[in-house]
């Protein structure tokens, strides 16, 4: 039992159809296509030339191969950066999902980012409505996904990530009290090898479920100050260290006590010794998801789940599909 088994039917039948508190984002489904047929890293026909235009577009790409972005990439409101199609890498700096909503990207690959606070995605700040699908990150200075500042209502679904120290921030330090209203959805995705922050989560709610976590080198997930995280249904595969879920405390800026976060383990699989969550009795603490959506398709941790994970995460070779909406 797979998600989104027809969002590949037509090519903006994606829109709107994330799972988890993302589920609201359409990307430009309302806008004109746009064709990247350079790989430049600015001028006509690139990738920085579709994404800020300030009109809804659905971003669609004509060229496959590298490119390699001098600077941040930012996306603006109402686009779809969809890479199904094509094989298209971005390196040297990532996207930058800054005051915008309605944003899907699908399909791509993130490698090499360098420089001091380089993110392969960084959503910051007051960003909402985000689905981030079928995307492989690796390698980058700083994070591979980053949501801070008061962004949210995100999903991360399919997603492969490796080689990497700091994989996932969300919520971004102690002071930044406003980062008690992010609300993120993480599922189907596969952490294989990365060292920590599968997500380390600060202050909001993350649903995690049917993902797998492999090797890693610190912990799998952390929930800092006032963090809840609900997770269901993963599958965590102990290398060397055993501990999947850590706890940090730290004092919020308006707080006079400092408080750790709260994981509640429901179903989770835990492989190769990997240590057991021991803070049930603060269950009812803990947000539950079926509070902010009704559905969402998940199945138990098996071996099986493992496989399949392995198989359908990160970039995919797929045909684009046919776009059968006609503009006015």
């Amino acid at each position: 039992m797979q998600p989104y088994g027809d969002v590949d039917s037509t090519l903006r039948a994606i829109a709107g159809r994330a799972e988890g508190f993302g589920r609201h984002a359409i990307g430009g489904l309302h806008g004109a296509l746009y064709l990247v047929t350079s790989l430049s890293d600015d001028g006509p026909g690139s990738l920085r030339e579709g994404c800020r235009r300030q009109e809804p577009l659905w971003i669609v790409f004509e060229v496959s191969g590298t490119i390699h972005l001098s600077s941040y990439l930012s996306v603006s409101s109402n686009k779809t950066v969809d890479g199904r199609g094509q094989r298209v890498k971005l390196t040297g700096k990532g996207l930058r999902l800054k005051e915008c909503e309605n944003i899907i990207i699908c399909n791509l690959e993130f490698e090499g980012g360098r420089g001091h606070d380089v993110d392969g995605i960084q959503i910051k700040p007051n960003s909402r409505n985000i689905w981030i699908d079928r995307c492989s990150l690796r390698d980058y200075d700083d994070g591979l996904i980053d949501i801070t500042r008061q962004s949210t209502d995100i999903t991360v679904s399919r997603c492969y990530f490796a080689q990497h120290d700091k994989t996932m921030l969300i919520g971004a330090d102690p002071t930044h009290v406003g980062d008690r209203c992010i609300r993120v959805t993480i599922h189907h995705c596969f952490f294989d090898g990365t060292n920590q922050r599968q997500p380390r989560l600060r202050f909001g709610k993350v649903h995690l479920y049917n993902n797998y976590t492999r090797n890693w080198k610190v912990y799998a997930i952390c929930a800092s100050v006032e963090a809840q995280i609900y997770s269901q249904c993963n599958i965590y595969e102990a290398g060397d260290k055993k501990k999947a879920y850590e706890f940090y405390t730290e004092k919020a800026a308006d707080k006079e006590e400092a408080k750790s976060g709260i994981i509640i383990s429901e179903g989770d699989m835990l492989l190769n010794g990997a240590q057991p969550c021991l803070l049930t009795e603060y269950k009812e603490s803990v947000f539950h998801p079926s509070e902010y959506y009704s559905t969402w398709t998940m199945e138990p941790a098996t071996h099986s789940l493992r496989e399949v994970i392995q198989l359908c995460t990160g970039w995919q070779s797929l045909c684009r599909p046919v776009d059968n909406m006609v503009m006015n």
